[in-house]
């Protein structure tokens, strides 16, 4: 694959150029933009690079690993990863060879970090069995699939990543398989064909996490200027996944055994893997109403409140201020997302911003199709 040259760097966005980047699932590499896979939703548009349709390399794997793991909130065995899922996918033919040389660097160390790898693409035996070679890392493939047909929103195929999921899931060793299930639109593909095709699609999973769209300002406007049907009445800073299509998702699951539904995806991963969440979801209890009883007990084991004087000092360190520890989360004031999910995964421990608070039952989701339509600050 080609590196960028100077040129083609200087006209990318500051934050494409920015390799690591810290995400709620962990630390996100991205050391390889463009994608041709042209999903109407995709995060892309946030970064003004959806139309770099061919992959092509910031860095190469070596400096790649260096820059992670020299990274001032990387910390060995305990702070999640996620590979390429910002700016392509990694498991298109030119990106492939780039993730698993990569995951083999990083292995080669004796991490045994969470390793989140999501893609929509192709997985083949020969996929899996590479994945299967790695001795420490534990990693996750995490398959998307939504089920959409209007191929002016997805042109992909659904039934690529259905295939996809069997063969990780029929291959699967040492690593585990989560179907994503996104993103999930009311009047898009939400009938009740839809959501049993996706519940039947679990049983080809350790874990199924569903979600909504992610309908920010910069993806409303492609909506628009493309003529794509507006699924919402104004854009949202959080998922938007509406109380009502949440409620016949969990009536439809009940009645179909074998998919195990999560919420959160870091609550499908731990699952899958038969550890405790790592983002401390289990003091926002409402989350764990569908959670299996195994999942609650190794949960329950490790979730403890930090204490006090060390939160204090952590949030003074990063720059921002403990406001108070709950028996929900930790709340500060003054930092942003990437110091926030630092100490949310140092402690275990959900870690909120007091501006921008998550409301009860509403799983840190945009207000929208919710009872207050009013988006905090």
């Amino acid at each position: 694959m080609r590196l960028l040259d100077e040129a083609e760097r200087v006209r990318l966005r500051p934050e494409l150029v920015e390799v690591v980047e810290y995400r709620k699932s962990g630390l996100s590499l991205n050391w390889i933009v463009g994608c041709p896979l042209d999903c109407g939703y995709c995060v892309r548009h946030l970064f003004g690079n959806f139309g770099m349709k061919v992959p092509r390399a910031l860095m190469g794997e070596d400096e790649a690993v260096a820059l992670l793991t020299g990274h001032r909130f990387f910390r060995p065995h305990v702070t999640p990863i996620q590979l390429l899922n910002r700016a392509t996918d990694p498991m298109l033919p030119s990106v492939k060879p780039h993730l698993f040389r990569l995951l083999r660097l990083l292995d080669g160390r004796g991490l045994t970090n969470h390793v989140l790898v999501i893609t929509r693409w192709r997985v083949e035996p020969e996929d899996c069995a590479a994945l299967n070679a790695l001795r420490h890392l534990k990693v996750t493939v995490l398959v998307t699939h939504s089920g959409i047909d209007d191929v002016r929103i997805e042109p992909v195929d659904s039934g690529i990543a259905a295939a996809s999921l069997r063969t990780a899931f029929e291959h699967a060793d040492r690593y585990r398989v989560v179907l994503y299930w996104r993103p999930i639109v009311p009047g898009l593909n939400d009938t009740d064909d839809h959501l049993s095709q996706a519940l039947e699609l679990g049983r080809l999973a350790h874990a199924t996490v569903f979600t909504g769209l992610f309908y920010r300002d910069e993806i409303r406007d492609y909506y628009r200027t493309q003529g794509l049907p507006e699924p919402y009445e104004a854009g949202a800073r959080r998922k938007v996944f509406p109380e009502r299509l949440e409620q016949r998702i969990l009536t439809a699951a009940a009645r179909h055994s074998g998919a195990v539904l999560f919420r959160k995806t870091s609550c499908a991963v731990a699952y899958a893997h038969g550890v405790a969440d790592y983002n401390g979801h289990y003091g926002i209890r409402e989350l764990c109403d569908i959670c299996p009883v195994a999942q609650l007990g190794r949960c329950a084991t490790e979730w403890n409140p930090p204490d006090p004087n060390t939160s204090a000092a952590l949030a003074r360190e990063l720059g921002g201020r403990l406001v108070a520890i709950t028996d929900r989360a930790v709340v500060v004031d003054g930092l942003d997302e990437q110091a926030r999910y630092l100490m949310q995964h140092s402690f275990g421990f959900q870690v909120h911003d007091v501006a921008k608070p998550h409301h009860p039952h509403r799983h840190g989701r945009a207000d929208l199709g919710w009872p207050t339509t009013v988006e905090a600050p």
